[in-house]
């Protein structure tokens, strides 16, 4: 099966093996981001809404580089360190889906990248 790379100059660059999003069929598989702002390269990290939100905002940019948007994801997988962050976590997540939410997870993990609170990937299609 042929697929390609999607690569967003927008969000931070992989901190691994693995690419930013692959899209094959029509359907995009964005890797998990998190808090990363790309262009100063820091964690965001002040409040569990604003790193939630910069995650949000790293995704936006690998969809519109596909020429996707929220509107187009289909599923979510969120990982927390904490689920006693989900009620915030899920405002502010909820705020990028104003209609038509996807499906989506939300497992607790005892650990992420970088030691951030929040991660989330997506899948997409057009």
């Amino acid at each position: 099966m042929a697929h390609s790379i999607i690569t967003s100059p927008q969000a931070p660059a992989p901190i691994g093996p693995y690419s930013q999003a692959t899209m094959a069929n029509g359907t995009l598989y964005v890797s998990g981001q998190i808090a990363l702002d790309q262009a100063s390269g820091n964690l965001i990290n002040d409040s569990i809404e604003n790193e939630t939100h910069q995650v949000m905002k790293n995704l936006s940019a690998i969809l519109q580089q596909a020429g996707m948007g929220f509107e187009n994801v289909l599923k979510c997988s969120i990982f927390v360190k904490d689920l006693n962050n989900f009620g915030r976590i899920n405002e502010t997540y909820g705020s990028y889906f104003t209609s038509n939410p996807p499906a989506r997870e939300t497992v607790e993990v005892s650990r992420l990248p970088k030691d951030v609170n929040v991660e989330i990937s997506c899948i997409a299609a057009k």
